[in-house]
């Protein structure tokens, strides 16, 4: 089996062509291994799952034991897609938590600091109750997963699908990205993060720093439930990409998550991206929007009752944040920054901005020369 992606000259050939120039793209080989096997190549070093990929999962210790129980009862699972890569080490692009469940549970799995996790505990599933309590080991003998079912669970074989690339390296992303959507019910910015760290591992990390910033975090206030989709991740993304971009960069966006994700993967592509410069303008940039509006930075203002209300918006994350970020790095920001951070909702060019197309890309081109301007000194 074999996907690809085309390029803008093989768009105009006809369909049968199109799809035989695809599939050259990416071939699978596709066979079953044991677990046992599996286990042996983690331990090898021959198998990369991306501990880095576990925060971006959400499974409990009661969907982790019914994945036990599938196991030992026989119940067909579906394949790991894994990618070779040109050291032949297999990188796990689909079916991580599977096989990550499985050596937390044979107490081998490790984190991204390359320290053990704690071995999974598992609860009583509905066909297997009496899994409850029982560890892979236990030094006293208590609870201890009985040695025939071992041999089971390392005898049932899961079934794995091989990508071997053959030329365009971002294709394997696409492919992560289109599995994980699906079955993963994980955030846009979740998959994204993913993909960034198969891309670069150390842009990743250096992006999860950044975010941490204590001023970011306070002027954003967002809820639990978002920063745990990883929105605030994204926000740091658009602050980097929208702070420079170019009103021709806008005009091209097209839909904003697939832009969002292009220009990430180009940014930790970039070996001359200037980390240094960017972590610098983003810490200044909402260190001066904490000392001024706090929390309230990011949220509409009611004029009758004098002070900023309601949620979190982007809409006024993308005009404020970037319009002072654009204008602080030219050192042309306007002195009275509180007040035009209140007064920016009375501004009849905000609002039209704000309504000035159906689409995000529209709406960004305008609102951020509208924000560059505002923003500048008067």
């Amino acid at each position: 089996m074999a996907v690809g992606v085309i390029s803008e000259t093989e768009k105009g050939l006809p369909i049968i062509e199109q799809v035989d120039g695809a599939r050259k793209t990416i071939h699978t080989d596709d066979y079953s291994m044991s677990i046992g096997e599996w286990i042996s190549l983690y331990q090898d070093g021959d198998l990369d799952i991306h501990p880095e990929f576990q925060r971006f999962f959400r499974w409990n210790d009661v969907q982790k034991s019914k994945l036990i129980e599938s196991i030992l009862l026989g119940i067909p699972l579906p394949p790991i897609f894994v990618s070779q890569r040109k050291d032949g080490v297999w990188d796990v692009v689909d079916g991580l938590q599977r096989l990550a469940t499985i050596f937390q549970f044979v107490g081998i799995l490790k984190n991204e600091d390359g320290c053990n996790v704690s071995p999974l505990q598992l609860r009583g599933t509905e066909y297997l109750p009496a899994l409850k309590d029982m560890i892979w080991e236990s030094d006293n003998g208590v609870d201890a997963f009985p040695d025939s079912l071992r041999r089971i669970l390392k005898r049932a074989k899961l079934h794995v699908s091989i990508i071997i690339r053959e030329s365009d390296e971002s294709t394997i992303y696409d492919l992560f990205q289109r599995l994980n959507t699906g079955g993963s019910h994980l955030s846009a910015q979740e998959v994204r993060n993913c993909i960034l760290v198969s891309v670069n591992s150390d842009f990743y990390r250096w992006l999860v720093t950044i975010r941490k910033n204590e001023a970011f975090q306070e002027t954003l206030a967002l809820s639990e439930k978002l920063v745990s989709e990883a929105y605030d991740m994204e926000l740091v993304l658009r602050f980097l990409i929208f702070s420079e971009a170019s009103v021709d960069e806008l005009y091209k966006m097209g839909d904003i998550g697939e832009y969002l994700t292009t220009r990430m993967k180009s940014m930790a592509k970039d070996e001359d991206y200037n980390r240094h410069y960017w972590g610098q303008r983003f810490e200044e940039t909402f260190s001066i929007l904490q000392q001024t509006t706090g929390d309230n930075s990011f949220k509409r203002y009611n004029d009758v009752k004098k002070r900023h209300a309601g949620a979190f918006l982007v809409s006024q994350f993308e005009a404020v944040a970037c319009g002072v970020s654009w204008n602080l790095d030219r050192g042309t920001l306007r002195k009275d920054l509180s007040k035009a951070i209140q007064e920016i909702w009375f501004d009849d060019q905000f609002a039209k901005a704000g309504k000035s197309g159906p689409n995000t890309a529209t709406r960004l081109r305008a609102s951020l020369s509208f924000a560059r301007e505002y923003f500048a000194k008067r």
